[in-house]
């Protein structure tokens, strides 16, 4: 199951002289985490590379900001990959100490660095939701906010009118039960409704 982050968490490596100061933490979109990068650029101007990895959908991202091709974004992303998360940014503020470590040891460095942040780092799985909308006459009210508690649906919105209008989200995965019992419990008087009826 997917998973992201519940905040942001930083570790700091010092290999052979250079400093890597990574930081994991949520994101929910490109923009988002352009933004944190420039941030980073702004409080680290003497950082010889401030580089990054996104995992956020489709707007997923591996930039290496000038260190050699390959050696650093993308292997920060596989970290993330491996660890199936989803709307995270990993970054890494590297200082140079003068001592250069090679292709493989940036791809060590910059993976390590994302690693041991991510170790400490608090994992939520991300569960998701869908809408769902019924009507049924009043004397079922009752019996249906008590379904809903206990399928912990988020109640949306009630509407009383010639019958009661219910709106409500929970998790996908637990809909098709709720759904089934509702409608046991209603005898067929529980009618589901499209995002278009009223």
């Amino acid at each position: 199951m997917r998973q992201t982050l519940t905040s942001p968490v930083h570790h700091e490596l010092i290999i052979k002289k250079s400093r890597f100061i990574a930081c994991v933490q949520p994101m929910t979109d490109r923009a988002s985490a352009q933004a944190v990068v420039a941030g980073l650029r702004a409080q680290h101007p003497q950082a010889a590379h401030v580089c990054w990895a996104l995992l956020a959908g489709g707007q997923s991202a591996a930039v290496d900001d000038g260190e050699p091709s390959g050696t650093a974004g993308r292997p920060m992303l596989d970290v993330l990959r491996h660890q199936d998360l989803e709307g995270v940014l990993a970054t890494v503020v590297r200082y140079f100490g003068g001592i250069k470590l090679g292709a493989g040891g940036l791809v060590r460095a910059y993976t390590d660095s994302v690693a041991q942040a991510l170790l400490q780092a608090d994992k939520v799985a991300i569960v998701r939701h869908t809408q769902l909308r019924c009507t049924a006459p009043y004397a079922f009210e009752g019996m249906i906010r008590r379904e809903l508690d206990a399928a912990k649906a988020t109640l949306l919105e009630v509407s009383h009118g010639d019958a009661v209008v219910f709106a409500f989200s929970l998790a996908e995965a637990d809909a098709p039960a709720l759904v089934a019992r509702l409608n046991e419990a209603g005898h067929g008087r529980v009618v589901w409704l499209g995002d278009d009826e009223a």
